[in-house]
């Protein structure tokens, strides 16, 4: 068996633990996001059946003709909801689109929140409508998940276990499905997705349909990360890196494109970008800064940082 590029985590041993196991779910977690800012999470409780069902939707929504997809492309949502087409995102550093189209679901605030104003509705598929009706379930799922994981990183932290709860509530997280289809000509210098790293919190990652997600790892080796099972991938976006001053790292990764025999082959791939409330603070945490690691960033709020990224990568004007 050939060594795993990221190492890996049980959830439940946080979630129904006793203290010991739990603390050493926190000490593991903390040193994976340290010195890799990936990792491998098993038992997570996001249901199989829930993750098929949307792959199998997602694929039907993706098959439609390109004429019907552009009808839930609006363009003034820079993307955060509905579909994008093929070739509008790029990476922040590259002149060249990725391989990709795209289709977005976001929070749908239940609960009477004010906050409810500063996000569009979603757009829904007629056509597929079960695709955007288990998207918002597992848009759920992974909120869950992800909570969990951002406990256990505050406890790392020494923030105490709630610290994020209150910031992520109603926050701006992003459901993404994204289709990378064959490739029929020799690409543009563009791979399916050039190297960059993600702008939130964490971001959770379900299986994709076929290989070729790649991390950085600190000696500048590309590592081919190859879930198994049904374990999700977590990485650190860069909201978390900027927070503790660069200790959590938000590792580059991309997506490559398969070797030439095998460029008919589409590929589907289901992130969640886990984001706060757009007044969350990014300001470092006092106790990430010091003489050896002095302040790497001036102080940002997360809605202010979200949207001087999505300008850099082409979703917004």
């Amino acid at each position: 068996m050939s060594k795993r590029a990221i190492p890996l985590v049980d959830l439940s041993q946080f979630v129904n633990g006793n203290e010991e196991e739990r603390a050493a779910f926190v000490e593991k977690l903390g040193k994976a996001f340290h010195e890799i800012g990936f990792v491998g999470v098993i038992n997570h409780g996001i249901p199989k059946e829930l993750v098929d069902g949307f792959y199998t939707n997602a694929k039907k929504f993706f098959a439609l003709p390109v004429d019907l997809k552009r009808k839930y492309e609006i363009v003034e949502l820079a993307g955060q909801r509905g579909y994008t087409s093929f070739g509008r995102e790029k990476a922040k550093q590259s002149e060249v689109a990725d391989l990709k189209e795209f289709y977005q679901i976001g929070q749908e605030v239940e609960d009477g929140d004010a906050i409810k104003a500063q996000y569009p509705d979603n757009i829904y598929v007629n056509e597929t409508p079960e695709f955007t009706d288990l998207g918002r379930e597992l848009y759920q799922a992974f909120e869950k998940a992800g909570s969990e994981l951002l406990k256990a990183i505050a406890i790392h932290l020494e923030l105490g276990e709630d610290y994020f709860s209150t910031r992520i509530h109603n926050g701006n997280s992003i459901l993404r499905a994204i289709h990378y289809p064959p490739i029929l000509s020799e690409p543009d210098s563009a791979i399916r997705a050039e190297e960059h790293e993600d702008i939130n919190l964490i971001t959770l990652l379900v299986g994709a349909s076929a290989g070729g997600l790649q991390v950085l790892n600190m000696d500048d080796e590309w590592l081919d990360v190859v879930p198994e099972g049904e374990e999700i991938v977590i990485n650190v976006g860069d909201m978390l890196q900027r927070l503790t001053n660069n200790y959590l790292r938000s590792t580059t990764h991309r997506v490559v494109n398969p070797p030439r025999e095998m460029w008919h082959t589409p590929r589907l791939s289901i992130p969640f970008f886990l984001h706060p409330r757009a007044d969350m603070d990014l300001t470092c945490l006092d106790r990430c800064v010091s003489n050896e690691h002095p302040l790497a960033y001036e102080p940002i709020t997360a809605g202010e940082y979200l949207d001087e990224r999505l300008r850099q990568i082409g979703l917004k004007k």
